[in-house]
């Protein structure tokens, strides 16, 4: 397969979440196993590039420049992880050039730090450059406790982040979490920088290293990984196709950013039009939005801003039509004073009231675990880590001793509101819908039982964007970890509508929180088809007489 099938294939592949970072690691793959450039039977053969570079370490060791070491054992069949082409050899990683260990100089010797050259640690490498500035040693520094690397040197991390490498282009010295490699010059060292970036190197330096605390690969072992060697000539051409399809591979990024950042703009304005709505535009906003929302829904953190939006609207009565003859909320509930604090900073409809939750429910806190003092028979219980929003899962359930009295006193019925009292999870609400006549609830728990006014369903919801809004917050206490008493539950003020609407927003939430359940699952199998694609394509380039059908996977 040549890279035109591939390209003709990349729309169809571009919003896969890792399509670009795969398609560098498959230039690499293809760059190390002689797929990438055609070979010229004219190129002189790797086996005599290993000569040369074995007569000019001969000659550099003779020269003083270079320490003799003892020679490298050669490549058995069996450490060749996979054929290349007949005029390459395999070689170990250490045979190519001078390896050296990097070193920090004393920090009690502050004269050894300066500007004199760079000092050079892992996070100062990255994929596609150096940073050369964040801290160097001085003149004396690098002359009685440095490490020089020259210009064309690969780096290497081999403590911590194994395997992070990068070339340098000048100069510098680096700590003793990095290997270097100082090519011999019969080796174009961004050839070797594209070999050892490639995955069957990454792979096989992090499956050498040692791991304990902290995963190392010790020189000696990292001198002896298996690096695949074409000859001189064929070395340059591959850095060229390298170079230029890393350059497509920018591009790409790019035009998928841009893309990204269209579509975000579109949906953040969409969204912003109905969250700070005009009601001269609000019902076309509205349609517009959910007409073009599923479009521009390419990522998960759209499809739940969306979601956010619609509890937004439900509780500020934006989500469906007020209906004149619906009877309006009591005038009982007298709470229509002006507040900012406690309350959404809203104007809602005439006929919705504000109220405080102990106006129109009971709430009460669960049963105290105590071992020595419960008695009674066991009873399963629900706790904070039960309880997500609008979700309570039942996979892990306690038990506890109650007496009969007390059963009937936490006996959770269909519709209670359950909401997390402190700790992970402060704040979150969902309703139980009655699946167990015989589940309690512990005091990490509050139980808000709603009166008739009241659809728990509607109240969970005003719960979710009070906690999003921040101003469920300013209702706990406590320093370090925060609480939610009973008494500021009790306090927490909320808007509410007629019964009759409330159950139509409820109703116009489940229809529209099922479209953004379509939009999720579309999202996932569009992302799975995509991998599914891009998977097929690849293999087929590493295996150009396999006759996979791609269209199957579209």
């Amino acid at each position: 397969m040549n890279a035109d099938r591939l390209l003709a294939y990349y729309e169809q592949i571009a919003d896969a979440p890792d399509a670009i970072a795969r398609l560098r690691r498959f230039i690499l793959d293809l760059a190390v196993r002689g797929k990438l450039v055609p070979q010229d039977p004219d190129d002189e053969p790797a086996s005599e590039l290993l000569k040369r570079i074995a007569a000019e370490k001969a000659r550099l060791v003779k020269a003083g420049e270079i320490r003799k070491r003892d020679e490298l054992p050669e490549l058995a069949g069996g450490d060749q992880p996979f054929l290349v082409p007949s005029t390459w050899l395999w070689c170990r990683l250490g045979a190519l050039g001078w390896t050296q260990t990097g070193t920090t100089p004393p920090k009690a010797k502050p004269e050894h730090y300066g500007d004199y050259i760079p000092f050079i640690k892992p996070g100062d490498l990255y994929p596609n450059h150096v940073d050369y500035s964040n801290e160097g040693l001085s003149k004396l520094g690098i002359t009685e406790s440095g490490r020089l690397a020259t210009p064309g040197s690969i780096l290497m991390v081999c403590i911590g982040t194994i395997g992070k490498c990068q070339r340098i282009e000048r100069n510098c010295s680096f700590n003793q979490q990095i290997n270097s490699l100082s090519p011999f010059s019969e080796t174009d060292s961004r050839y070797l920088l594209a070999a050892c970036q490639s995955e069957m190197f990454q792979r096989a330096a992090w499956e050498t290293s040692a791991r304990t605390t902290i995963a190392i690969l010790n020189k000696g072992n990292w001198e002896l990984l298996a690096v695949p060697l074409p000859p001189l000539a064929e070395q340059h051409r591959i850095v060229a196709k390298v170079d230029e399809l890393m350059a497509l591979c920018d591009q790409l990024e790019a035009a998928r950013t841009e893309r990204e950042a269209s579509r975000d703009r579109l949906a953040a304005a969409s969204l912003a039009r109905l969250n700070a709505p005009d009601p001269e535009t609000f019902e076309d906003d509205a349609r517009f939005a959910l007409n073009a929302l599923p479009a521009l829904t390419t990522r998960p953190d759209q499809i739940k801003a969306l979601r956010q939006t619609i509890l937004n609207l439900a509780v500020r009565g934006k989500l469906v039509p007020q209906d004149p003859s619906d009877e309006p909320a009591s005038d009982n509930f007298a709470f229509n004073r002006p507040a900012i604090q406690g309350k959404l900073n809203i104007d809602i409809p005439a006929n919705w009231r504000w109220v405080p939750v102990e106006d129109v429910a009971d709430a009460r806190l669960g049963k105290m675990l105590d071992k020595a003092k419960n008695k009674g028979r066991p009873y399963p219980y629900l706790r904070n880590t039960n309880v997500h929003w609008f979700d309570i899962r039942l996979d892990d359930l306690k038990t506890m001793l109650l007496e009969d009295t007390d059963f009937e006193e936490y006996r959770l019925r269909d519709g209670d509101v359950l909401i997390c009292e402190g700790g992970h999870g402060i704040g979150r609400t969902a309703v139980w819908r009655g699946k167990s006549d015989n589940l309690v609830f512990q005091k990490a728990l509050h139980r808000v039982r709603p009166s008739k006014q009241l659809d728990p369903d509607f109240f969970a919801q005003c719960c979710f964007v009070y906690f999003d809004e921040g101003i469920m917050q300013t209702y706990f206490t406590g320093v370090g970890i925060p609480h939610f008493t009973g008494r500021a539950l009790s306090k927490l003020i909320f808007p509410l509508p007629p019964l009759a609407e409330q159950h139509r927003i409820v109703a116009k939430v489940d229809e529209l929180m099922a479209l953004c359940d379509q939009l999720e699952a579309n999202l996932t199998n569009a992302t799975s088809t995509r991998s599914r694609l891009l998977n097929a394509l690849l293999a087929e380039a590493l295996v150009p007489h396999d006759t996979r059908d791609l269209e199957a996977v579209e």
